[in-house]
């Protein structure tokens, strides 16, 4: 188990945890999230760990869809206050017995922890993050039926399942970064769009990149009847407005940018290795090194600020991207 367990009940305690639970569950957004401003970042911070439990529930191979779904259900009313959180925490932990690993366990255990910091954020972050919730909630619920082999029904329920995992979190991240910046709340009126784009970029990037060990426990997320080639030219797509969401962020805020920058840098690495080896077996094939992460971590100190910078690496990395989209318009 996780070595910050049980912590008294105080913030200073509860932060802890929060920050030493993220660095066993996620190492990429372990990387991201404290490059945003420390307000910021404690609200983030435990969106995901909020959005991570309903995923744990997900992505247990061991339950059926009733279940998933009860949990998820339970999991929603303990975090709007319906029911005792108890009630979820303990029929959590005993259906997912067998399940490996020690650190999600451990974060289910600790959503009494989880739960105390999102009842001390600010009323405006707290309402958006019940939102993001409930539709993550709710959308993945509605999904649990609909895992099969062949994948799903067409491009529109992709892009829905997409939305419902991943776009609703760009929306997410743009009211609390509006709640944080308004010159950011300016900016991004009647784009909001380029916020759901960005979220599901990242989504579609797992899914690719996850599709070989999602084929193995017999699942696909992919539509049916669309090709590797025709996905890669959405994602790129996806990609090309997720880098004007980005620009759309103040300069001077270089903490949200880096945030956002890192997380699209990845994707845009890991995309271009998935479109130049056309077949891969292994989710290892397609990873990126830990040095090129951390090369490209350093980058983002230098080009969160400079949207020349930020669109240049954007152009040089996505080459085979762009080329397979090019030759498929």
């Amino acid at each position: 188990m996780n070595s910050a367990i049980h912590p008294k009940e105080n913030p200073n305690s509860d932060l802890a945890y929060q920050k030493a639970i993220l660095g066993s569950v996620s190492r990429t957004f372990a990387l991201t999230i404290p490059l945003l401003p420390p307000a910021v970042e404690v609200v983030v911070g435990n969106t995901y760990l909020l959005c991570r439990i309903v995923d744990t529930i997900e992505d247990a191979a061991e339950l059926n869809p009733a279940e998933k779904q009860n949990l998820s259900k339970l999991f929603l009313e303990a975090t709007l206050g319906v029911i005792p959180v108890a009630s979820f925490v303990n029929p959590c932990l005993d259906a997912l017995r067998g399940y490996s690993n020690v650190d999600e366990l451990d974060l289910i255990a600790h959503t009494p922890t989880v739960l105390r910091i999102l009842h001390t954020l600010p009323d405006t972050d707290r309402t958006a993050i019940s939102r993001c919730v409930s539709i993550m909630s709710d959308g993945m619920s509605h999904f649990h039926n609909r895992q099969s082999q062949a994948g799903l029904r067409d491009l529109g329920e992709f892009e829905e399942y997409c939305y419902v995992v991943a776009g609703v979190v760009g929306e997410l991240l743009t009211s609390i970064f509006s709640n944080y910046s308004p010159e950011f709340a300016k900016r991004i009126q009647g784009h909001e769009q380029l916020a759901i784009a960005f979220g599901q970029a990242l989504q579609m990037t797992n899914i690719l990149k996850d599709s070989p060990a999602d084929r193995a426990r017999g699942v696909s997320w992919k539509p049916a009847q669309m090709s590797q080639t025709e996905l890669l030219k959405i994602a790129y797509e996806k990609l090309q407005d997720s880098m004007s969401y980005i620009s759309l962020l103040p300069e001077n805020e270089i903490g949200m940018r880096r945030f956002c920058f890192l997380a699209f840098g990845l994707a845009v690495m890991t995309l271009e290795k998935i479109t130049s080896r056309k077949e891969f077996s292994n989710q290892s094939e397609v990873k990126l090194s830990r040095n090129s992460v951390w090369i490209f971590y350093a980058f983002t100190k230098i080009a969160a600020g400079n949207a020349l910078l930020m669109k240049s690496f954007f152009y040089m990395a996505s080459k085979q991207l762009r080329k397979l989209s090019a030759n498929n318009t």
